[in-house]
């Protein structure tokens, strides 16, 4: 029986993985390079609001396709963008000092990444009251949070999961801790943008 159930753990903790790495590897394929993302902004001469942008994302680079569909459907993009990648190490915990990378890749728009040990909760307010400490000119008083939001659907090529491990994978997703509670954000201030996603 021990045997039986530390199977049925590790399976779905590898249809957890499988699934999530299909997620992140089909964002990466749909970012924008900054360079021409903010061209775009120039040429279309959007409207900036006041105030921070907080978009949340598994993309390492560039700008993430939650921010490029914000303004797609939106027309609008505020004064300051902060792009944060929040990664879980295989380790409890992780030192303060070694916690947040930010950089400033356009003028008033940052990009960071924030480590967390397994057994830490995220707390991304804090963080931002951090990156502000470090000289990001974020305004901490008019915050929105962008979240995008997944429905996992089949994918018909080559790269596909198999069917059973992208049904089980959409499930688990389903039923996971919402982003909003799980980094702790203000459910006032949270824009969730929909999108499907095929692996």
């Amino acid at each position: 029986m021990p045997l039986v159930l530390a199977a049925l753990v590790y399976g779905v903790m590898l249809i957890w993985h499988l699934g999530a790495t299909a997620v992140s590897t089909r964002l990466q394929e749909q970012v924008v390079p900054v360079a021409d993302f903010m061209a775009k902004i120039a040429e279309g001469r959007i409207p900036r609001v006041p105030g921070t942008a907080v978009f949340l994302t598994r993309t390492q680079r560039d700008a993430p396709p939650v921010m490029v569909w914000h303004l797609k459907h939106n027309r609008a993009l505020h004064e300051r963008l902060f792009v944060l990648t929040v990664s879980t190490e295989p380790k409890p915990w992780v030192t303060p000092s070694d916690r947040l990378a930010v950089e400033e890749i356009a003028p008033d728009f940052w990009r960071a990444s924030a480590r967390y040990g397994f057994m830490e909760r995220p707390d991304i307010p804090a963080l931002l009251r951090d990156a502000h400490e470090r000289g990001c000119t974020i305004d901490l008083s008019d915050i929105t949070y962008y979240v995008g939001h997944e429905t996992v659907t089949p994918r018909d090529d080559a790269k596909a999961l198999p069917r059973w491990v992208e049904a089980m994978f959409a499930l688990m997703q389903r039923n996971s801790t919402h982003l909003t509670d799980y980094f702790k954000l203000p459910s006032d201030a949270v824009v969730e943008i929909g999108r499907q996603i095929s692996i």
